[in-house]
């Protein structure tokens, strides 16, 4: 019997493979309101799966949606994948380039900088197989662990069997730095030396058997073949010429081995007046014989001629993170409160100070889970089943969880304080959108404001429309006079609204006379 593939040409198959992920919502970008770069490539995937339309600076705004900073990094990874679908777009139509150089990609930086997810945001786009795998798994062929020709057949199996399809795939390969050759002494060096040996032939271009030695289910289906065939088996292999390679890894020893070479280079004052550098910008500056003195194979190096490396995250970086981010940890938080029917909010300064602590966890974005879940743990075990239905993160819950929880718990108005306290915020909103004068209310305010409503019975609209009825005519007067356009309102404004208008008046016009 034929094999089905044979009179089914490859465009077809991987026609039919692309369309099989699109309905069932694996890669790609999910269809938003606005035409986004994720959901244009899937519409041109649609039509001609060997056609890719994204520019790399494209690719770069898709990942720019969920990945705070590393834009080099970024840029680097858009290109290269840009190149390697123009590469296979011309090899499936029998153009492809006679000498064809692979651009493998070697993404450095340390641990939870973003390099895993940039990838992992990148296979949302991409319409070739793609595998993620640890290095670490691995070790050399004839010992426990597995062999790194499994990322190969990991592909076929991604591509639904499809070994035409499977080679033109992406590999990634993280903490590749961990398969740095050990010291002189340590014995044998079954998982870092060996390993890489075994990966070179992958990098550049070998045949690679789908079934494995190994593995005793390929053995027996050998074995069924055998006899199917009556003694003759079909020795099926894969190439891997075709294949992009990324990896990436911590390296975080390499500064320092960079930092010895260009000391030494440096002599008297240049060498002793140059400033400190950041990470990124002396691993930048890494060269193939300090990946050699780190421990890596200088084959295996070669074998990856693109190198970019990803920045630290500050405070700030970790801020936009759970801000901006299209992916950010906050979402996960609000679905699982959701989930118990209870409605969470963060405010600016609540994910400020999670930002601070999770700098102070020195682990990048994995900090962020650290902090996140030290402090929300007792609310997703308490506040279930309680009757509240919403609370707020702040910077006080932030840095006082236990006590904010009892507070909450034991605050009979804590719901009612906090949709008065929205309220508010909506009501400076709207004075903003309307005027174009911002005001900004202190914690103090807020609480003020609060107090007086309850105690006056109005609602809080009623009572923020009265507190500031004469905020628009004074302000617009400072403004003119000073040009002022953000005023921040604390206690003591709440308490003596037209006071403070008289004095911010009178002080811009000392302003203007002096």
């Amino acid at each position: 019997m034929s094999d089905p593939s044979e009179s089914n040409p490859l465009h077809l198959r991987l026609q039919e493979f692309l369309k099989r992920n699109l309905e069932t919502g694996s890669g790609f970008v999910p269809q938003t309101e606005q035409p986004s770069p994720g959901d244009v490539h899937a519409d041109a995937v649609k039509e001609n799966p060997f056609e890719f339309k994204l520019t790399p600076r494209q690719v770069k705004e898709h990942l720019d949606r969920f990945v705070i900073k590393q834009d080099e990094a970024k840029k680097v990874l858009a290109i290269t994948v840009c190149d390697h679908y123009h590469h296979v777009q011309a090899a499936t139509q029998g153009n492809a380039t006679p000498n064809y150089i692979k651009q493998n990609v070697l993404v450095m930086g340390p641990t939870g900088v973003g390099k895993t997810y940039l990838v992992k945001c990148l296979a949302e786009l991409i319409g070739v197989p793609m595998v993620r795998a640890d290095a670490t798994k691995f070790t050399e062929t004839g010992y426990v662990g597995g062999d790194v020709e499994d990322l190969v057949r990991d592909l076929v199996t991604q591509a639904e069997g499809d070994k035409e399809i499977a080679q033109y795939g992406i590999i990634y390969l993280d903490e590749v730095d961990k398969l740095a050759s050990a010291s002189a002494g340590m014995g044998r060096d079954v998982s870092g030396r060996g390993v890489q040996t075994n990966l070179l032939k992958l990098l550049e271009e070998t045949e690679v058997p789908l079934r494995s030695q190994t593995d005793l289910q390929s053995q027996l289906q050998a074995a069924m073949e055998f006899q199917r065939r009556g003694g003759k088996i079909k020795k099926e292999t894969i190439n891997t010429r075709h294949i992009l390679f990324i990896v990436s890894g911590a390296f975080d020893k390499l500064p320092e081995i960079v930092k010895r070479r260009i000391s030494k280079s440096e002599i008297g004052f240049a060498a002793a007046s140059r400033p400190e550098r950041k990470t990124e910008e002396v691993l930048a500056e890494a060269t193939t014989r300090d990946l050699i003195d780190y421990g890596m194979e200088p084959e295996f190096v070669g074998r990856l001629p693109v190198r970019v490396a990803c920045s630290e995250l500050k405070v700030d970086d970790l801020f936009a993170i759970l801000k901006q981010s299209e992916g950010s940890l906050i979402r996960q938080y609000e679905e699982s409160f959701r989930a118990y029917g209870i409605e969470v909010m963060f405010t600016d300064d609540g994910l400020r100070a999670m930002a601070r602590l999770a700098a102070e966890e020195q682990t990048g974005a994995r900090g962020l889970v650290t902090v996140g879940e030290r402090i929300l743990r007792p609310f997703k075990f308490e506040l279930p089943g309680s009757g509240l239905r919403r609370f707020v993160v702040n910077e006080a819950l932030v840095l006082g969880p236990e006590a904010e929880l009892r507070r909450i718990l034991s605050d009979g108005k804590y719901e009612e304080r906090l949709v008065m306290g929205e309220i508010a915020r909506q009501f400076a909103a709207r004075f903003e959108e309307k005027h174009q004068l911002r005001i900004e209310f202190a914690p103090d305010a807020l609480e003020t404001l609060i107090d007086d409503a309850l105690r006056s019975g109005r609602n809080m609209r009623e009572h923020c429309a009265e507190v500031f009825k004469d905020f628009e005519f004074g302000l617009k007067l400072v403004s003119k006079n000073s040009g002022q356009t953000s005023f921040t309102v604390d206690r003591g404004v709440v308490e003596a609204p037209d006071q403070a208008i008289s004095r911010w008046v009178i002080d811009s016009y000392n302003k203007t006379a002096g």
